[in-house]
């Protein structure tokens, strides 16, 4: 389906490469000015220029190098868009890493302690400095990046697991404060995509990553995961009109019925269906 995003304006933070340059290159192409944010400033330069070339007239695709985890890069990314924008309308929180593999007791714990700052404080720093701006307008679309750390165990890369459970459950809670607002926050599980990631696990190897993750990954690897731009259409929609008053929820690109959900939204209200739960003994069939 088509999602316009003519005359809104949007912040993509790892944005240069992977599902967030695929996510930049989908709200220009819908119509959205973007900034565009990441750490690396080559790659970011390279990202936009790339994204600039599906621009119109009109349009504005920008680029600012920024670190999610400092405050002071957070607060002036977010006032450089400010500058540049009257009106903002979509973040999207996609930085992230996977931090250190391996055992909890063997894994560097600045590295461990750096993923939950990028990954975690990087998205509840990025919301911090925009709520106000969306608050004053009674509109917005935070749009968090979750993975399957959310809803599984990841073992040997327990940064990642707990700070995208923590993201979640954050951008929940969020979606509560915020509802009288007209904000939409909402999680995406893109799938298994392969992305530097991906990378990431194989160069580890099954020494650090556990030989059975290794292998799904390798297999991820030779079959192609993932696609990139399903996980990009589920982020358009959030970030459009087409999507308001879908809130709180965590959804998969692959296989929740996204597109339906602005049919739902009564029932959507009040239900805890796509959200993080305990699953007791009789969700199993149990009695104990």
């Amino acid at each position: 389906m088509n999602y316009s995003l003519e005359g809104r304006a949007a912040i993509i933070t790892g944005a240069s490469q992977g599902l967030g340059l695929a996510i930049s290159r989908a709200y220009v192409a819908a119509g959205a000015s973007v900034v565009l944010c990441a750490r690396e400033g080559t790659l970011l330069e390279k990202a936009r220029g790339e994204v600039s070339r599906l621009a119109r007239p009109g349009q504005l695709v920008l680029a600012e190098v920024a670190d999610v985890s400092h405050p002071a890069d957070v607060f002036r990314l977010v006032g450089k868009a400010l500058d540049a924008f009257p009106r903002l309308h979509v973040l999207v929180n996609n930085a992230g890493v996977y931090g250190p593999k391996g055992m909890i007791e063997e894994a560097d714990w600045e590295e461990w302690v750096q993923a939950i700052q990028i990954n975690l404080m990087g998205s509840v720093l990025m919301c911090r400095a925009l709520l106000p701006h969306f608050k004053v307008h009674k509109y917005g679309k935070i749009i968090q990046l979750s993975g399957g750390g959310a809803t599984n165990p990841l073992p040997r890369i327990s940064a990642y697991a707990a700070s995208k459970a923590a993201v979640v459950r954050f951008a929940e809670t969020l979606a509560e404060e915020v509802r009288e607002d007209r904000i939409d926050v909402n999680s995406i599980a893109p799938g298994a995509l392969n992305t530097r990631l991906l990378d990431e696990v194989l160069a580890a190897g099954p020494e650090k990553v556990g030989q059975d993750f290794f292998d799904r990954s390798l297999k991820q690897k030779e079959k192609g995961g993932a696609s990139l731009e399903k996980g990009a259409e589920l982020a358009l929609f959030l970030g459009s009109s087409a999507s308001d008053g879908v809130t709180g929820k965590l959804l998969s690109a692959l296989w929740d019925p996204w597109e339906d959900l602005p049919l739902h939204l009564p029932a959507l209200r009040k239900t805890d269906v796509y959200t993080l739960r305990r699953i007791v003994p009789e969700d199993r069939g149990l009695k104990f």
